[in-house]
């Protein structure tokens, strides 16, 4: 027998002897393993939101400051962020990273009240978080996500 009957032989005898799994087997177990991960990574979401409640109440602090500062110096509040020298930061829909806008909602003489509202749905029931603070830094979750 010469070399090459020899090894198609011996190919042929291997390839009776081998096993391997089918694309059905390999699919079947990705999905086990995939379902196994999910259940074993714990859900991120609330932590996720806390830390961008935690924007919208430095944000308010912020303002808050500035009012004093305002106040301080001319003797009333200000109903305007770029009279009290507020820079907004650029908000996701924009391009930016804010996820609150910022606006003043009152303001008098003896005090004012501005306000925090989420742009996006943070756990998407269709409720947008906002956050209230006064001249007292009374810092106040009005609506919750």
């Amino acid at each position: 027998m010469n070399k090459a009957k020899r090894y198609i032989l011996n190919y042929k005898k291997l390839q009776k002897k081998m096993k391997a799994f089918s694309m059905m087997d390999i699919m079947v177990a990705m999905v086990i393993i995939g379902i196994l991960v999910s259940m074993a990574l714990p859900d991120n979401t609330s932590l996720i939101a806390e830390a961008k409640m935690m924007e919208a109440q430095n944000q308010l602090k912020h303002v808050v400051t500035l009012e004093k500062l305002f106040q301080g110096k001319y003797s009333k509040y200000s109903g305007d962020l770029k009279e009290i020298r507020f820079n907004a930061p650029t908000l996701i829909s924009e391009g930016g990273n804010a996820n609150y806008k910022i606006e003043i909602v009152e303001a008098t003489v003896n005090g004012f009240k501005a306000k925090a509202t989420s742009i996006s749905d943070f756990d998407a029931d269709g409720v947008f978080n906002v956050w209230e603070i006064t001249q007292d830094d009374k810092l106040i979750e009005t609506v919750q996500d």
